[in-house]
């Protein structure tokens, strides 16, 4: 019998997918170039809006297409199997792996700071050493156990929302102040229409990623035409509240300064409210809650390798599904090539390819959506529709455009990485498109 998630572990998922790395870390990328609390402020409500209109979107696509899969399966259905399957090759390559990675890295660092240890094994830092046993502790975790998987990440998730929530009263109700400004002036309006706050964008849009991964698990979803969406929908915009309060709480605390360059903003967090002695037991608190985000895409990324086996018989060996109901073996290379990724690339440069990349093909889900609502206008459909029409998917797509445009100006070497690796995965589809595909009709 199939283990199947139900509506609390998907919103779960989403959530887990969402906090952690961005909010935790980026904030010290973005104050850099941007040093008003308004903008700052801005930058991530306008993050938030744009993450929840997405959501209401794959929502949409999600409750009339529930297979696992999200962009994958989508752009197969709505455009052409080679859209899909470059979609479907950036989530493996990129999508999943790379931010796994990344959180991965930001608990190592949050670890190291909180300890105050400097050590190295050959070529590797400790932040490393300790990012690769963390990925693979919950890669086996997740391969082998399902219902147990299921209930960490549960666990996990709302200790995280939890001490979150704490987080942002404590800071609410401390007399500590840091000079910054968050009435709008002259300055933030500049700031506003600098090309820094485009490229602030790209860190807060990876931040955000993660809205739409029940999409991804929606087969493994227990009446998933109902609770996709709603996942989907709830998760976003709960945690672009926390976003917004944990951002104010960081900027209200913290010296910008002191945040320039730093990747540990909650271990400075525990330093600025308890002291010194407290923010070691609070940095270790951070690094810990970044376990949930570590395993949510471990369980997530490896769903869309596992549809695309099945599609293709030359790859079908990724569609194994072990006797303990996972997808053990796409589970198990998503964790190679994180680990690939932690020892060749620097936090910062893996977020800007991940932002370009992941908007790439966000954006032609949503106007896939739209094209979508075109072909079924005579159709009376009863399931989730996006609302207002077609003010919503518009205003997503401006942004998107907006951020990709910049990152192609300001930080063309990973942008252009990106669109190499969609290219590479089309010249991969070519080679297997002489496959005879046959998508499974959805449940």
């Amino acid at each position: 019998m199939k283990t199947r998630y139900g509506l609390y572990s998907a919103i779960s998922i989403v959530i887990a997918n969402m906090i952690g790395t961005g909010i935790f870390t980026s904030l010290g990328f973005q104050v850099m170039e941007l040093n008003t609390g308004f903008t700052l402020l801005v930058l991530w409500l306008i993050g938030g809006i744009t993450a929840l209109i997405g959501a209401m979107c794959y929502a949409e696509l999600g409750s009339q297409m529930p297979r696992s899969g999200g962009e994958y399966h989508f752009l197969t259905k709505i455009y052409h199997p080679s859209i899909g399957f470059v979609s479907g090759w950036i989530s493996f390559i990129v999508g999943f792996a790379a931010p796994t990675a990344a959180a991965a890295m930001a608990l190592g660092a949050y670890c190291t700071a909180a300890l105050d240890i400097e050590y190295s094994l050959f070529f590797l830092d400790l932040k490393i050493i300790i990012a690769i046993l963390v990925i693979l502790a919950l890669t086996v975790l997740h391969a082998r156990f399902k219902k147990a998987g299921a209930g960490f990440q549960n666990i996990m998730t709302s200790l995280k929302i939890l001490v979150l929530v704490i987080f942002i009263i404590i800071g609410w109700r401390s007399t500590a102040q840091s000079s910054i400004e968050f009435a709008p002036n002259a300055d933030s309006l500049k700031e506003l229409l600098s090309p820094h706050f485009a490229i602030a964008l790209f860190f807060v849009s990876f931040a955000y990623s993660g809205w739409n991964a029940a999409a991804y698990i929606s087969s493994e979803v227990s009446n998933p035409s109902k609770n996709v969406p709603l996942s989907l929908i709830y998760g976003t915009l709960l945690v672009t509240l926390m976003y917004l309060g944990i951002t104010w709480v960081f900027l209200k605390l913290i010296p910008i300064e002191m945040m320039y360059g730093k990747i540990e903003i909650g271990f400075l967090y525990g330093q600025r409210i308890f002291g010194a002695d407290a923010g070691t037991l609070m940095g270790l608190l951070f690094a810990f809650l970044l376990f949930s985000t570590v395993s949510s895409l471990i369980i997530t990324g490896p769903r869309v390798t596992q549809v695309m086996g099945e599609d293709y018989p030359r790859i079908r060996w990724f569609s194994h599904i072990s006797k303990n109901d996972t997808p053990a073996r796409a589970i198990y290379i998503q964790a190679i090539i994180a680990i690939i990724y932690l020892l060749s690339s620097s936090f910062e440069q893996m977020i800007t390819y991940i932002g370009f990349s992941l908007n790439l093909m966000t954006m032609l889900t949503v106007l896939g959506m739209m094209i979508q609502r075109r072909r079924n206008r005579d159709v009376v459909i009863s399931s989730y529709r996006v609302r207002p029409y077609p003010l919503l998917p518009i205003l997503f797509l401006l942004v998107s455009t907006w951020i990709m445009i910049y990152g192609l100006i300001y930080r063309p070497v990973e942008s252009i990485g990106g669109l190499l690796t969609a290219l590479l995965g089309y010249l991969v589809w070519t080679i297997l498109r002489g496959d005879s595909v046959q998508y499974p009709e959805e449940s």
